[in-house]
């Protein structure tokens, strides 16, 4: 079942309980004014015909208008409990039977019932300071009803147009909001199919205009990765056919006799060479794809940052010497942060060695704390990235000038990302490369 048509009969499903609901109170709200008011009416006559009940002046044809206004009469004595029948049209033993049944003292009576019929009963002291007499006034509540049923058909007339009217503006309503959800399906479904070109917007307001642009987020990240990864195929192809064919070269070389005595020790040294690197860019685009997918290669504890950077400073001042490069650091505040320590101290020699290849004499170190930031600043004295590399330069196999496998920064924003941290990268001050690492 379709969802505009499973809303359209839960609004119309609750509609219908809430109208019968209302029709009930209404019925029942009108029954209760109908009989009030004629209670007061009762009243009203019960006065005006009390004046007249113990005098020689009553009308000649009042009994015809008892009959007329459908009103029975009877006066209740309260000295000796009993009804005493007075120009009634209604019998003794039916007047005897209600003053057995229904107690006379309360002034609020229930509605009376004789075989088939409802009566509605009004109790009228006559002189109360007098006489220990009440006037019963009763009239028959068929008229009542009448009017009753009438006013509660036209009702239901009224609810049956209503029902109608907003069963039409439901469907209305609920096709303008299943509406953009069917062109959403259709949306995702070009993003199954991979056609991200053909993806559009669509016109939508609240919860389901923020699940549109969603979608289309995710649309064009789904894009730019399917993008990444077929540029990384083709970079990742590319580094590792070179080595192969450099070593299937040597090799065929030396197994035809081409390569002998000099060239053929030489041409080992290069296989052997080449043969590391292979390692090398393998070992790391494993590393790269634990550190997408694999939850336990990620091991993270409470580690502090100047034990951070002096583990750092210790593993690259071998290399550092080797090159002339002095290295600098500066802890301002230390603040212990939830990392794995080992990949942490990995990502960070990829910034420091990167900058002590390119230096010309020193790399410079400083952790501080900005806007409940911790920042690690990694800046090196060399000519700096190409302004055009910036932007790419932390994907797989983007390498610069006098890069080894271009996996190394790509690598660090893994783990760094990983840590809970994040990357950037701009021209230095020092006149290098300056990379920030915020937490």
């Amino acid at each position: 079942m379709k969802l505009q048509t499973q809303l359209t009969l839960a609004f119309t499903t609750l509609l219908l309980i809430i109208m019968s609901i209302a029709a009930v109170m209404v019925n029942s709200l009108l029954l209760n004014v109908f009989i009030q008011n004629e209670r007061d009416q009762l009243q009203e006559k019960g006065e005006m015909l009390t004046p007249f009940l113990f005098s020689d002046s009553m009308p000649q044809n009042f009994s015809q208008w008892l009959n007329d206004e459908e009103l029975y009469l009877f006066i209740y004595d309260r000295n000796r409990d009993q009804p005493i029948v007075w120009s009634s049209t209604l019998s003794v033993e039916v007047i005897q039977y209600w003053a057995n049944r229904y107690d006379l003292t309360e002034s609020e009576q229930p509605l009376w019932r004789a075989g088939d019929t409802s009566y509605v009963v009004s109790i009228l002291p006559i002189y109360p300071n007098l006489l220990e007499r009440e006037l019963v006034l009763i009239t028959p509540l068929d008229d009542l009803q009448v009017i009753q049923s009438n006013l509660f058909n036209r009702l239901m007339i009224i609810f049956l147009i209503g029902i109608i009217v907003i069963i039409l503006l439901t469907h209305f309503l609920t096709h303008r909001l299943v509406t953009p959800l069917t062109e959403l399906k259709y949306q995702l479904k070009k993003i199954e199919k991979r056609k991200f070109d053909d993806v559009k917007r669509i016109k939508a307001s609240g919860e389901i205009k923020e699940v549109e642009e969603s979608v289309i987020e995710m649309a064009n990240e789904l894009q730019r990765y399917m993008q990444s990864q077929q540029q990384f195929f083709q970079n990742a192809s590319h580094e590792l056919k070179t080595p192969l064919m450099t070593i299937q070269g040597y090799a065929e070389g030396i197994r035809d006799g081409i390569f002998v005595e000099e060239d053929s020790e030489r041409g080992l040294e290069v296989m052997v060479d080449e043969i590391s690197r292979l390692k090398k860019i393998i070992n790391e685009m494993i590393l790269l794809a634990k550190l997408d997918s694999d939850e336990n290669i990620y091991q993270p504890e409470p580690l502090s940052v100047r034990e951070l950077i002096q583990l750092t400073i210790d593993r690259a001042l071998p290399m550092a010497s080797e090159r002339g490069i002095s290295l600098e650091h500066e802890v301002t505040d230390d603040v212990l942060l939830e990392v794995d320590q080992e990949k942490m101290l990995q990502a960070m020699m990829n910034m420091v060695t990167n900058g002590i290849r390119h230096a010309h004499s020193k790399v410079s170190i400083q952790v501080k704390r900005v806007n409940k930031q911790t920042l690690i600043l990694i800046e090196d004295d060399g000519e700096g990235i190409d302004e055009v590399l910036i932007p790419q330069l932390f994907q797989r196999f983007i390498k610069g000038k006098g890069g080894e496998t271009g996996l190394g920064l790509a690598i660090s924003r893994a783990i760094i990302e990983r840590s809970g941290g994040s990357i950037t990268v701009e021209r230095s001050p020092l006149g290098g490369a300056r990379f920030t690492v915020a937490f």
